[in-house]
């Protein structure tokens, strides 16, 4: 199957997990949810179109940055010894918070969507983007190294592909289960790496009643393992023409 492997640097980044606030803490690597939105946002979609995505690259160093922050509650009124700023009747705090950053980020995806006649509007949205294209939070900006559609084949590997130097990778946890992708550093009766269940993509359901509608997401989770990865011989893979790897969820 045909695919859009994508290779891009970042300079500061925030991949923010979406359980951490009072210090924004990021993923070592964007979540599928993020790189499956830039996609979507890049080509305009505007209903989900299905697709698989591998997530693999590195990051030189961490470090902590201070943003504004603006809080504020349905229908709270303004008061001048609690709020620092008046939006008609109600009030808003502002203050300042923490955001973990990810310093020289690279990255290398690959894109495979469901129905193979995007790939080349996939491939087009990336070479001439609408805007400039961001990965994260809005002004994380992206520098495209490479776009190129690259063929996958399920492959039955005759000797290991060990990954690219310093590289990590969301590995799906099926995958190492089914041993067949061996961790680098693996000491016997551990499995080395992080372990995530990363947020794939969402359906909006209705909690609520007729006369009173509460709409969420809910969302898709995917168990991954984030580790670096060294495909096995003798074992099968999706594996492009330049023998990289493709860890598709």
């Amino acid at each position: 199957m045909k695919a859009i492997r994508v290779r891009l640097r970042q300079d500061l980044v925030n991949y923010k997990k979406p359980t951490s606030f009072q210090l924004k803490e990021t993923y070592p690597l964007p979540p599928y949810s993020t790189v499956i939105g830039m996609v979507h946002n890049l080509c305009g979609y505007t209903a989900y179109q299905p697709m698989q995505v591998s997530v693999q690259g590195k990051y030189f160093s961490k470090v902590n940055d201070l943003y504004t922050r603006y809080e504020f509650k349905n229908a709270m009124r303004y008061e001048a010894a609690r709020h620092q700023l008046q939006v008609g009747e109600y009030g808003i705090g502002q203050g300042v918070a923490t955001a973990e950053l990810l310093v020289d980020v690279e990255l290398l995806l690959h894109i495979v969507p469901e129905d193979q006649n995007k790939i080349e509007e996939i491939y087009t949205a990336f070479v001439r983007p609408r805007e400039y294209p961001s990965l994260g939070r809005r002004e994380d900006l992206v520098t495209l190294e490479e776009v190129k559609i690259v063929s996958l084949t399920l492959t039955e590997l005759e000797r290991q592909i060990k990954a690219p130097e310093d590289y990590y990778a969301y590995i799906p946890y099926s995958l190492l289960e089914e041993e067949k992708v061996k961790l680098s550093h693996h000491v016997q009766g551990i499995r080395p790496g992080t372990r995530y269940r990363l947020p794939k993509n969402y359906e909006l359901v209705d909690y609520g009643t007729k006369n009173a509608p509460k709409v969420f997401r809910r969302w898709q989770k995917v168990d991954v393992i984030y580790g670096s990865a060294t495909a096995s011989t003798d074992e099968t893979f999706f594996v492009d023409e330049d023998r990289f790897v493709a860890f598709l969820a």
